[in-house]
């Protein structure tokens, strides 16, 4: 079992940052994928960023290359999403999820078994 708390969001103009963390609990972080979801109101969650295990691969959105760097500090325990040149259309929920199984950084909402409880990211234009 893991346990995930994100923290670091908040609001911001638009061309700014914002770093946010998923500090992790329970069973060893350094086995588990980490991946980074948003979901917009009305919106279905859709896939940001995420990382291997190791932290040697990584796989990203579209909408967010070039702008957004995801990152993780196993011995912290910790996952990391740095978050450029925001756009109002980053406006969401950002939740960072956990899949077991010494995993490779996968893109689909059901590929993971832990989920965050969310941090609230507000681009203004």
């Amino acid at each position: 079992q893991v346990q995930l708390v994100e923290s670091g969001g908040g609001l911001v103009q638009a061309g700014g940052s914002l770093r946010l963390s998923c500090a992790a609990s329970g069973r060893s972080f350094s086995s588990y994928a980490m991946g980074w979801f948003r979901q917009a109101p009305g919106k279905e969650r859709e896939f940001v960023t995420a990382i291997s295990w190791s932290g040697g691969s990584t796989d990203y959105a579209d909408s967010v290359k070039g702008r957004f760097t995801i990152s993780r500090d196993n011995a912290k325990n910790t996952g990391y999403l740095q978050m450029n040149s925001l756009k109002p259309e980053d406006t969401a929920v950002y939740y960072c999820a956990a899949r077991g199984g010494w995993g490779t950084p996968r893109a689909k909402v059901h590929e993971y078994d832990y989920w965050g409880q969310g941090t609230q990211v507000t681009v203004s234009s």
